[in-house]
């Protein structure tokens, strides 16, 4: 990594969480300062402007937080295991993975009627996100540790929704209460299409 690389990347690090917790519009480039100690001039040579920087920082933590979950599922055997991991991962977010909670889900409420761009990266990750659970539930039917009537497509939307809105519930009501109510009515709806 030459020189440029290393503090574009560094950048990249500190600006990361100061955009997940305050939004792109709440982040001004002088929290960047602040954070990098780098006068505005260096964060110009490495990034042509804040809507650059956002983008950036938008697909860095998206493919962190992706990074993370590959990692969570990846330890497990089972494909019931990968499934549990891959929830348990999200399942408590009073204590995100990411500084300042799921980036999802922050920048796509803040991006869905104002930055078509961060729209169409965090829709590409959901779909992902989708996609992969539904995965992991079709090779499980193959694999014989699943029923083959489950709807692998339907299970995996519904629980990355309630997922999702269970996110939402414990960050401004303060208490994973709903998410553990949630995560246990999920865990139940895969024990019982567990063979």
């Amino acid at each position: 990594m030459t020189k440029a690389e290393k503090t574009k990347q560094f950048i990249l690090e500190k600006s990361a969480p100061i955009f997940n917790t305050k939004g792109v519009a709440g982040t001004a480039m002088s929290d960047i300062m602040e954070a990098t100690k780098l006068a505005k001039g260096s964060l110009y040579v490495h990034f042509e402007n804040k809507e650059e920087l956002s983008y950036a920082v938008v697909d860095y933590n998206l493919d962190f937080s992706a990074q993370k979950m590959s990692e969570a599922i990846s330890k497990q055997k089972t494909f019931k295991d990968k499934l549990f991991a891959y929830f348990n991962f999200l399942s408590d977010p009073l204590n995100p993975p990411l500084v300042g909670g799921c980036p999802m889900m922050n920048f796509g409420m803040e991006a869905d009627d104002t930055n078509p761009v961060i729209k169409y990266k965090v829709n590409r990750l959901v779909q992902l996100s989708i996609q992969r659970v539904t995965s992991i539930i079709e090779q499980g039917i193959v694999n014989g540790e699943f029923k083959k009537e489950w709807d692998a497509k339907e299970f995996a939307t519904k629980g990355f929704a309630m997922i999702e809105g269970g996110t939402l519930i414990s960050r401004v009501s303060g208490t994973n209460e709903h998410m553990n109510i949630l995560i246990k009515a999920i865990k139940k709806e895969i024990e019982e299409n567990s063979i």
